[in-house]
């Protein structure tokens, strides 16, 4: 690439965010996932929880709405939901709970466990981390548990959580899409190689913006999310963020933007879905004619030119806003892998967070 990524390489969430084609290859190769598939199956769940905080959580919202329709009901539990009501969740149909999480040992994590052991000792679970000495890791269960140890490199150093993003996320589709494609991880670790340069040079020509805004349809909505708190985290709020539906973003939303304003479009392989987002392009190219509008997906700006759903190629669209989030922290003048350090007003795995006990009713 660059001067410019060799200067930002002194930052540990540039060099993250750049080895995830190289994690993906070898996760490839290294996880049994047909016997993790297999044991699922055997569970036999009528349905299926996705349970996590914050990014952990958004892998759920993108699961979720990607897989919808498959047979065995999918839903995302945000552990902040489930933690602070667990008696509007608990007990309930047996569920297979899926629990995500980077470090294993935030204190929603350690709150969702415990709301189980109460009220759904039997429920099965499946814990999926990058920290092989977490909580999510180690901690017993009373019913059947089941653990997916990601690669030691997906423990992210940085605040913001990158390769243990995507790797999370594409290993709760390896094992619960009912027909995964061959080879994606490999295919999309290429197209991730080929975009990477094409992103820094988006997120190098204009300074940062005050504000922009992410845009997607089913699960690219729930990537826009992502990508929103990731440049948002990055820029420690310099840079203010939203996101929303394609269609959903004319409901009051689109008050946010104005002429100075970044449009991403995580535009949509489904031919229904991508009408209304190409008459909500042209909207805001005749409404807010200065704003700066960019595309990720089939005919965009940036298009990996893959042939997989949609929900396959969120990791790829989120890496944007990865990209966008530390150039602009950087240029900022902010450390990109610490943006709040000498504030104490956020932490790479959460802090101040008071448990409380749950009671069976």
């Amino acid at each position: 690439m660059t001067e410019d990524r060799d200067d930002l390489s002194r930052w540990a969430t540039w060099r993250e965010l750049h080895a995830q084609p190289e994690i993906w290859r070898g996760w490839a190769e290294e996880f049994a996932a047909h016997e993790v598939r297999d044991w699922i199956a055997s569970l036999d769940a009528p349905e299926v929880w996705f349970c996590g905080a914050g990014t952990s959580a958004y892998i759920g919202d993108i699961v979720a709405a990607g897989l919808e329709g498959q047979g065995t009901r999918m839903r995302s539990v945000p552990t902040t939901d489930l933690v602070s009501r667990p008696h509007a969740y608990l007990p309930g149909p047996r569920p297979l709970v899926v629990n995500f999480g980077r470090s294993g040992g935030s204190p929603e994590t350690l709150g969702a466990l415990d709301a189980l052991d109460v009220l759904a000792p039997e429920a099965p679970r499946l814990n999926v981390t990058c920290n092989d000495k977490g909580a999510l890791a180690r901690r017993k269960a009373t019913g059947e548990c089941g653990v997916v140890v990601l690669p030691e490199a997906t423990h992210d150093q940085g605040f913001a959580m990158t390769s243990s993003f995507s790797t999370m996320l594409l290993t709760a589709l390896t094992l619960f899409d009912a027909d995964p494609p061959e080879d994606a991880l490999p295919d999309l670790a290429e197209a991730l190689e080929a975009l990477l340069p094409r992103y820094a040079a988006v997120a190098a020509e204009a300074e940062p913006p005050g504000r922009i805004v992410f845009l997607g349809t089913g699960p690219m909505a729930f990537a826009a999310r992502e990508a929103a708190l990731k440049v948002m985290e990055l820029t420690a709020g310099r840079v203010a963020a939203l996101w929303d539906s394609t269609l959903g973003f004319r409901h009051g939303p689109k008050s946010f933007v104005d002429d100075s304003t970044r449009i991403v479009l995580f535009a949509s392989r489904d031919p229904q879905a991508s009408n209304y987002e190409a008459d909500l392009i042209d909207e805001l190219s005749g409404q807010y004619p200065h704003a700066g509008l960019a595309s990720f997906g089939p005919g965009g700006d940036l298009d990996p030119k893959l042939d997989l759903p949609d929900v396959w190629q969120t990791p790829l669209a989120v890496a944007l806003a990865q990209v966008l989030g530390v150039v602009w922290s950087d240029a900022i003048g902010l450390d990109v892998d610490d943006p709040f350090k000498g504030r104490g007003t956020l932490s790479r795995v959460v802090a101040g967070v008071t448990l409380y006990p749950v009671k069976r009713p």
